[in-house]
C-alpha cells in the first residue's frame, strides 16, 4: 500500500528523447585557451558527441566581447560550420511581396540534426552594448528595453530568428516558451538550446559534467529550500509566485522541502544541509548559507538565485551568485549578465516542472521556461543533464522512481535512504495517515542506520506531540555518521525538544557538545542565549556568569545615547 503511491505519478509527462543525445550537440570552445579545448573534448567523450561537432573559434579570452567580435568571430563562422557539415539546412524565403513581385528575403532553418550548443569555459559570456547600432522601429520598444547588450548564450539561442531579420535591440519573444512537448524545442521552431560548462575555474566547469552524470546514474536526492520574500501586492509578487509554485511542485514530488517567506534571505546560521534544489531571491551578492566555507550541495543539485545581475561576472567565487554557487558545488543554474527586468527572467516554477515532471533535459527545461531570448539569460550546466528522464519509451515518472529504488537496493547504495524518505513524503502529500508513515519508517530496516530517516522519524513524532519518541529518534540519529550541517540541524532540534520536555541538564550538555563540535557556527550568540536560560533554571551560578561573559562579547555594541 505504501509503495503504491508511486503509481499515482504514472500520468505525468516525460521527454521523448533518450539520455544519449550526443549526436544532437555541437560543442564550442575558444582556440585561444588550451583548457577550453581540453574541456570540449572531455565533454564530447563523456556525452558521445561526434568529434566533427566539436568546433573551436578564435575568441577574446575575457568574459565580455563586443557586438562586432560576436558577429564576426563566433556567430558567422558558427553558422558556416553548421551548414558546411550539414548540421543545418537553410531555405531562403521572400516576404512582403509587392505588385512588381519583389520583396524582402530572409533565411529559415528548414532542417536540423542538432538541437544543442554547449559552450565551454573560455567562450565569452556577454556581448557589450553597441552604441552605434541603429535599427528601425526601436522607438516602439519600451524605453528601458532599448538596449542591444545580451548574453552570448541567449543571442546564439536566437540564431534561427536572427536569420529571419529579427532585431538586436531589446528582447525577442521566445517562440517555445511554455511548451510541454520537448520535440518542439528545435531550431526549425526558432530556438537553439544553448548552455555552457563554465565557472570560476575549468575544474569547476568539468565537474558540472561529472556531477550531472552521477545524478543520472544514482538519482537526484536531497532536500529542497525555497526563499521567498513574502510579497502580496507589489509588481514583484510574480517572482514570489514563481518560487512558491516551484516549492509546491517539488514538495509534491516527495522532496523534503523548506519554504521561508520572510523578507530577509536565509541566514548564514541556517543549517542548509544536503541541497538538491534551491531557489530564492533577492540579495545582490552571494549571502547566507552560500557564503559559508562549505555548502552541502548533492551531486546534480540545481540552484537558482533570482537577481538582475546574478551572472554579471561568472568566473568568480565570491561575487554575485552564479560563480559562487558553481564554486560551492551546484551542478546547474541560470543567471543574468545584465538587467533583464523581472518578466525577462526564468519562470522557475516552469523550469522545475519541465526538469522533473516532464523529464526534460536541463537545456530543454531552461528554454521552455523563459519568455525572452536574445536577452540577458545564461544557462550554466550540462544541457543534456536529465536525471528524471525515462530510460525506455514506456517509462513514466513513477516507474522511473521505482526502478531506481530497485537499482539502489541491488547495489547496496546508501542513497536508498533518500528513496525511502521520498516514499514517506509522497504518502504524506497524498494524505495517508501519519501513523502509517511512522509505521513504514519504523519497520524499514534502513531506518535504523540512516540519520536521514531517523531525523524524519523524529520530526513526525514531534508533529504528533510525542516528544519522548522524537527525542529518542534524534538521539539515535546523532550516533550515526552525518554531514556537518545535517548534524547541526539534528542537534539543535534535539536540544530544543529536551528543553521542552524539561530535560534541562541534558539540553545544556548537548549545547556544550555543539559548541565543541561547531565553534565557528555563525550564530553563537543565539546558542549562548539558550544556554543562559537553561543554566539559570538549573541554578548553575558559575556557568551563568561564564555564559553572560560570552553573550557580552558576542553582542553588537549599543549605540550611544
Amino acid at each position: 500500500m505504501i509503495w503504491g503511491v508511486w503509481l499515482a505519478l504514472a500520468g505525468m509527462g516525460s521527454s521523448l528523447f533518450a539520455a544519449g543525445e550526443g549526436d544532437a550537440v555541437v560543442v564550442i570552445y575558444n582556440r585561444a585557451l588550451a583548457e577550453s579545448k581540453e574541456l570540449a573534448f572531455y565533454y564530447a567523450q563523456r556525452r558521445q558527441v561526434p568529434t566533427n561537432q566539436v568546433i573551436g573559434f578564435d575568441l577574446p579570452t575575457t568574459e565580455t566581447m563586443t557586438r562586432a567580435e560576436f558577429h564576426e568571430q563566433l556567430e558567422k563562422p558558427l553558422l558556416k560550420a553548421l551548414e558546411r557539415q550539414k548540421l543545418l539546412a537553410l531555405r531562403t524565403e521572400i516576404i512582403r511581396a509587392t505588385r512588381d513581385k519583389t520583396g524582402d528575403s530572409f533565411q529559415r532553418i528548414a532542417e536540423a540534426s542538432i538541437r544543442y550548443l554547449t559552450l565551454c569555459y573560455g567562450v565569452p559570456v556577454k556581448i557589450e552594448k553597441d552604441p552605434h547600432l541603429n535599427e528601425p522601429g526601436t522607438d516602439k520598444i519600451r524605453v528601458e528595453l532599448r538596449r542591444n547588450d545580451a548574453a552570448v548564450d541567449s543571442e546564439l539561442a536566437a540564431l534561427p530568428l536572427r536569420l529571419q531579420n529579427f532585431p538586436l535591440t531589446g528582447p525577442t519573444r521566445n517562440p517555445v516558451y511554455g511548451v510541454t512537448n520537448a520535440a518542439l524545442l528545435h531550431p526549425t521552431n526558432g530556438v537553439l538550446l544553448v548552455a555552457r560548462l563554465d565557472g570560476p575555474t575549468v575544474e569547476t566547469a568539468r565537474g558540472l559534467v561529472d556531477k550531472a552524470r552521477a545524478a543520472e546514474t544514482n538519482g537526484l536526492w536531497g532536500r529542497a529550500y525555497f526563499d521567498l520574500r513574502g510579497l502580496t501586492n507589489t509588481n514583484y509578487k510574480l517572482g514570489d509566485d514563481w518560487i512558491r509554485g516551484a516549492a509546491e511542485l517539488v514538495r509534491r514530488l516527495g522532496f523534503e522541502t523548506v519554504v521561508d517567506d520572510r523578507p530577509e534571505t536565509f541566514s548564514m546560521a541556517f543549517p542548509m544541509s544536503q541541497i538538491a534544489f534551491y531557489a530564492g531571491w533577492y540579495d545582490g551578492q552571494v549571502s547566507g548559507p552560500f557564503a559559508r566555507p562549505k555548502v552541502e550541495f548533492m551531486p546534480g543539485a540545481v540552484a537558482y538565485h533570482l537577481h538582475s545581475f546574478s551572472a554579471h561576472v561568472l568566473r568568480t567565487t565570491d561575487q554575485y551568485w552564479v560563480g559562487p554557487l558553481l564554486a560551492a558545488g551546484a551542478t546547474a543554474t541560470v543567471g543574468y549578465v545584465e538587467e533583464p527586468y523581472l518578466e525577462g527572467t526564468v519562470n522557475v516554477a516552469s523550469l522545475f516542472a519541465n526538469f522533473t515532471v516532464f523529464g526534460f533535459s536541463f537545456g530543454e527545461a531552461a528554454y521552455a521556461a523563459q519568455q525572452s531570448i536574445s536577452w540577458q539569460t545564461t544557462v550554466v550546466g550540462d544541457p543534456l543533464y536529465r536525471p528524471f528522464g525515462r530510460k525506455n519509451p514506456d517509462d513514466h515518472f513513477g516507474k522511473r522512481l521505482e526502478e531506481l529504488h530497485g537499482e539502489l537496493l541491488a547495489r547496496h547504495s546508501p542513497l536508498v535512504e533518500w528513496s525511502h524518505l521520498q516514499v514517506a513524503n509522497l504518502n504524506l502529500v497524498m494524505n495517508f495517515p501519519v501513523s502509517e508513515v511512522l509505521g513504514y519508517l519504523e519497520q524499514e530496516p534502513t531506518t535504523r542506520k540512516s540519520g536521514v530517516l531517523l531525523g524524519k522519524l523524529g520530526g513526525l513524532f514531534y508533529s504528533r506531540g510525542k516528544l519522548a519518541d522524537a527525542i529518542d529518534a534524534y538521539g539515535k540519529a546523532l550516533k550515526l555518521e552525518m554531514t556537518p550541517l545535517q548534524r547541526v540541524r539534528v542537534m539543535l532540534a534535539q536540544a530544543q525538544l529536551l528543553s521542552l520536555y524539561a530535560k534541562r541538564q541534558q539540553a545544556l550538555e548537548l549545547y556544550r557538545q555543539f559548541l565543541k563540535q561547531f565553534p565557528d557556527y555563525p550564530d553563537l550568540l543565539a546558542i549562548y542565549q539558550k544556554m543562559l536560560l537553561l543554566a539559570q533554571d538549573l541554578n548553575l551560578a558559575s556557568e551563568v556568569e561564564k555564559i553572560q561573559d560570552h553573550i557580552a562579547r558576542l553582542s553588537p555594541p549599543q549605540p550611544d545615547k
